[in-house]
């Protein structure tokens, strides 16, 4: 079997810029979260898709937040789209989707964690992270755990992480630590940009690794000087980066693997669907679970 863990706040976020505004009878604004279930209903009817689970937000800040001020927040995200937080996780469970909604920790965590967890279970072929963040690149594994891009249809396995980044999977969060993530509220260190950092990591895979001798990383040594020096000055912004970038597996999950299997939309949906004013979507449910009036 295949497990596919969907980043449900990405999802959500893709729906509000992508699906057209809709409002329900009570004029709550629920477009994206009329797209999100429909996208998700796509996922879970296609054949070979058994088992989900959806990681969301549920607030926008976690514990990196107390490691790092500037690290994201919700400010600046558009009021009707956090609004439907809650509202969206309503809808995925009712379609009978797992839901982990994160508040200590990231959905990015409970996709790692769920990926950590159930990718050595007897019967499981692969984990497919339904998500087209570069932070979730970590979690690759071979062809076992890959990364799915479901707008454009990309898959990232082992080998394709490298050939996007230059460097491997388990290199990610010193690649992210050196270059920075604008999405995340974090800079990065001066002069590395990404061509340098994929070159040398690709070499020492770690911070730690990277030697003081600027001789040693391979590049012009005009560079290279430059690189040293600016990384020797503020080695403890790399590490704080790298730990903002790497992702964690021990979030508390308690589903088992088979709590994961779809077996079809709950009841609730059609009262949910109906309080959105939005029951087209009940006509094309192929399977239900529990008894139906």
């Amino acid at each position: 079997m295949k497990i596919h863990l969907v980043d449900g706040t990405y999802e959500l976020f893709r729906s509000h810029f992508g699906a057209p505004s809709r409002k329900a009878p009570d004029g709550q604004e629920i477009g994206a979260t009329a797209g999100l279930l429909r996208s998700l209903l796509l996922l879970v009817t296609t054949p070979g898709v058994t088992h989900v689970a959806c990681a969301f937000d549920h607030v926008v800040e976690s514990f990196r937040n107390q490691l790092y001020p500037g690290y994201k927040t919700g400010e600046g995200v558009d009021p009707a789209l956090l609004a439907q937080f809650p509202l969206a996780e309503r809808a995925v469970a009712a379609l009978g989707i797992v839901v982990w909604p994160m508040v200590e920790f990231e959905a990015d965590d409970a996709l790692a964690a769920g990926a950590s967890r159930f990718q050595s279970q007897p019967g499981v072929e692969q984990i497919v992270i339904c998500s087209p963040d570069k932070d979730l690149a970590q979690c690759v594994s071979g062809t076992k755990v890959v990364c799915w891009d479901r707008r454009r249809d990309i898959v990232l396995d082992e080998q394709g992480v490298v050939g996007k980044f230059g460097v491997r999977p388990r290199s990610i969060p010193d690649y992210l630590a050196l270059v920075g993530d604008s999405a995340d509220g974090y800079p990065g260190i001066p002069m590395w940009g990404a061509k340098s950092a994929s070159l040398v990591l690709s070499r020492f895979d770690h911070l730690e690794s990277i030697p003081d001798d600027p001789g040693q990383l391979g590049l012009p040594p005009g560079r290279a000087v430059k690189l040293i020096e600016s990384l020797g000055t503020r080695r403890e912004e790399a590490l704080l980066y790298r730990r903002l970038a790497t992702l964690r597996t021990d979030v508390p999950l308690s589903e088992e693997l088979a709590d994961l299997e779809w077996q079809g939309a709950l009841p609730a949906l059609k009262d949910f669907s109906a309080a959105l004013g939005d029951e087209g979507i009940l006509t094309r449910i192929p399977r239900w679970r529990g008894p139906q009036s």
